[in-house]
């Protein structure tokens, strides 16, 4: 499996939204991480615009973007902008798995 970084962007009127919806937001993003599939995940710091960033193992970008498609907080669109990219970790990666995809 290949790693992604997964990144959220969400619009500042979302925030209630958000709160609503935030438990079912958590509750997808354990059951990622007891599987195995997420790596870590957070939202960044209270001087950046909002937004969170979650690093993924996946088949390809389609396969973790049909995952990250489940997520509550994708589903009831309180996210304004999403990027999947693969991102080849190369210092703090596996020893047996540095440099590559």
């Amino acid at each position: 499996m290949a790693i992604f970084a997964v990144t959220y962007a969400y619009a500042g009127a979302t925030a209630a939204s958000r709160d609503e919806h935030r438990p079912r937001h958590v509750e997808f993003l354990k059951a990622q991480f007891d599987g195995g599939r997420l790596v870590k995940s957070g939202p960044f710091g209270p001087e950046e615009a909002p937004g969170a960033l979650l690093i993924i193992k996946g088949d390809s970008k389609a396969d973790v973007e049909a995952l990250m498609d489940q997520d509550p907080f994708f589903i009831n669109n309180l996210i304004e902008e999403r990027t999947v990219r693969q991102w080849n970790i190369f210092f703090g990666a596996d020893p047996g798995n540095a440099g590559r995809n």
